[in-house]
């Protein structure tokens, strides 16, 4: 899999997701066999750069190249200067969102918004893409709702306008996560194009994951919802495509350390106060397929401080038996 000058060693990423794939989350998924992972979606407007989560989201310091940084915002002028100011801090890879279907973001005509507007998503690439020189990706959906899926004529906006490479995930901004992904949708648009396109859209298992592929032709795949609370799946997906085997789950032991070194880096790079808070939605994702986890999970998601929680998950690792922990 290839963007642009940048050869990735998987086929197999981290779908941007705000809120989630911050840089201690990124670095895990990293570690665990994400080949590539974007930044979580930082705003067109570098007014406001210098708040406390801009400033968390633009921190990319450790991460290995190529960094990429999602930008999103619905004025041309705008997200090209972001884009420029993006590679200027680091990023080697813009992306740029046209696939969240949030309503904030929606509501200031930006993310998936912008696929009803044909004109103002051709400015936009244009701008960013003659702004910069590096690749610039593109994130998107199917279309607007499922009467409008004009996903394909988007794909060929883009490519014309100097994309790199496009995301898409499989449903309408209408959909939002409702309903099943369209794969077919996703082989029609990457039938459309010959730059590379990366499927996402539910994909939760190794066979699911080569079932998308081969129904899709793309490129490579977007993992995101099922990665959280469960960042081993990037090495099992890639084993999976590689050999044609799964390869055994982590073990109990395994899960309590990358537990706990997640815990430790999102404390080192929030703070603790923060850090325990941000803390607490990763600890009810890594409980919600564990048997006799509901228990830990009430204590672990109320405790005030680093302590607490690392002390929590040492307990209930240690405490709880080996064949209630298994995923």
């Amino acid at each position: 899999m290839h963007i642009g000058k940048y050869r990735f060693s998987g086929k197999v990423g981290l779908a941007p997701m705000a809120g989630v794939t911050d840089r201690p989350f990124r670095q895990l998924c990293r570690e665990l066999g994400a080949a590539l992972c974007p930044s979580e979606m930082i705003t067109s407007d570098t007014r406001l750069w210098n708040s406390p989560k801009s400033r968390h989201r633009l921190d990319h310091c450790g991460e290995p190249d190529p960094v990429i940084v999602q930008i999103a915002g619905g004025e041309p002028g705008m997200m090209a200067e972001a884009a420029v100011r993006s590679v200027d801090l680091g990023a080697r890879i813009v992306d740029i969102n046209m696939g969240c279907p949030a309503k904030k973001v929606c509501h200031r005509a930006a993310g998936s918004a912008l696929l009803s507007n044909e004109p103002l998503v051709t400015a936009i690439l244009e701008s960013v893409v003659a702004a910069v020189d590096v690749p610039v990706t593109l994130k998107m959906r199917t279309g607007w709702d499922r009467e409008r899926l004009n996903g394909v004529r988007i794909a060929r906006i883009a490519e014309e306008a100097g994309i790199a490479a496009l995301a898409v995930h499989g449903r309408t901004r209408a959909d939002r996560f409702d309903g099943e992904a369209d794969y077919l949708t996703i082989r029609r648009i990457k039938s459309s194009v010959s730059i590379p396109v990366l499927a996402n859209g539910d994909i939760d298992s190794p066979a699911k994951a080569a079932m998308v592929l081969a129904t899709t032709g793309a490129d490579g795949l977007l993992i995101g919802r099922a990665a959280q609370g469960r960042p081993w799946i990037f090495r099992e997906v890639s084993h999976y495509l590689e050999t044609g085997t799964e390869i055994a789950p982590p073990t109990a032991a395994e899960v309590r350390d990358i537990m706990l070194a997640h815990l430790d880096n999102l404390y080192s790079f929030y703070g603790e106060f923060t850090g325990v808070r941000v803390a607490r939605k990763h600890l009810s994702w890594y409980c919600r397929a564990r048997s006799g986890a509901e228990s830990f999970r009430h204590k672990a998601v109320r405790a005030e401080s680093a302590d607490q929680q690392l002390r929590l998950v040492r307990e209930f690792f240690d405490q709880t038996p080996q064949e209630e922990l298994a995923a």
